[in-house]
């Protein structure tokens, strides 16, 4: 989560230590303090929740467990300082987690050209911007997921760009034998009360079916976490797979109505937008880059 970098890494998928590599990408944590859920699949319910579960992932920073972490921290004469002062304890997990989360609730970035113009500066976002705002939230139908309201009071109290659900837009189905997982999961959760069986959390590619495997919902199977589409323009590449390189790529993939499988949302839908509104929908959604976050990275 480079700050240069509008605190993403850049790559397609996060890598860990050892440049072992994982199967989601690295989110932005610019206004991650308002998530409805942590991670793609919302599995971590708070920033202190979500901020444990890196450190002892064996794929991303490989400690043996959260004690070990707070013994390594807690022997840095700075950090044991530190804790005293801020806690009044030695170096403990917990406070370690609420250490991060308190550094993750600065990261609030708004102050884009959408927010100046919703407020009545009507020069702050181009034509070709304004053009592609109608289309956002009309013909093109990105509204349906990225709620939208044109409306300033509305939109200060709905001001994310996402609906803060879990939604299966077909990105899964990228993996050739998602169809078949997805079987499994859904045959095996009306099998069992549990609803995700530990056979299909062993698969291999397991991670494929996002929020099923935090809610057992057959519903979730393939849905990922609708992000925030504040600063999109600065945390390329996209979707939880990394597999859009730009935010041209993005458009494209949902004029076609994203990835046919059985558990596609049934919202999603081809769209018909010539090259032009192509373009001017890019550009609505370069509006909704921060000044702030802009100037956090050497962006012009």
């Amino acid at each position: 989560h480079d700050p240069n970098r509008a605190f993403t890494d850049g790559k397609r998928v996060a890598e860990g230590i050892g440049g072992r590599r994982g199967s989601r990408n690295s989110p932005t944590l610019l206004n991650a303090m308002f998530n409805g859920g942590q991670f793609w699949d919302g599995r971590a319910a708070s920033l202190e929740e979500q901020g444990k579960m890196p450190l002892v992932n064996p794929d991303e920073m490989g400690n043996h467990s959260l004690d070990e972490v707070a013994t390594r921290i807690g022997a840095i004469p700075e950090y044991t300082r530190e804790f005293q002062q801020v806690f009044g304890t030695t170096a403990t997990i917990d406070g370690i987690a609420k250490a991060i989360a308190a550094f993750e609730r600065t990261l609030v970035s708004a102050n884009s050209p959408l927010d100046r113009y919703l407020a009545g500066e009507v020069n702050a976002m181009s034509e070709a911007a304004r053009s592609g705002m109608i289309l956002f939230r009309g013909k093109a139908r990105c509204g349906v997921c990225h709620a939208f309201n044109q409306n300033f009071a509305t939109f200060a109290t709905f001001p994310f760009l996402t609906d803060m659900n879990y939604r299966n837009t077909g990105i899964a189905a990228n993996y050739d034998g998602f169809g078949a997982l997805a079987r499994r999961a859904m045959n095996a959760a009306r099998d069992q009360s549990d609803g995700v069986s530990s056979e299909v959390a062993r698969h291999e590619r397991a991670g494929e079916l996002g929020r099923f495997l935090i809610s057992g919902n057959t519903l979730d199977v393939g849905a990922f976490r609708t992000p925030s589409l504040r600063n999109v323009e600065l945390t390329a590449p996209y979707f939880h797979d990394g597999s859009a390189a730009t935010l041209e790529d993005v458009v494209r993939y949902y004029l076609k109505g994203g990835n046919q499988n059985p558990n596609r949302d049934w919202q999603l839908e081809p769209v018909a937008l010539n090259d032009e509104e192509q373009r001017d929908l890019v550009e609505f959604l370069k509006a909704l880059t921060s000044d702030d976050a802009r100037r956090l990275i050497g962006h012009p």
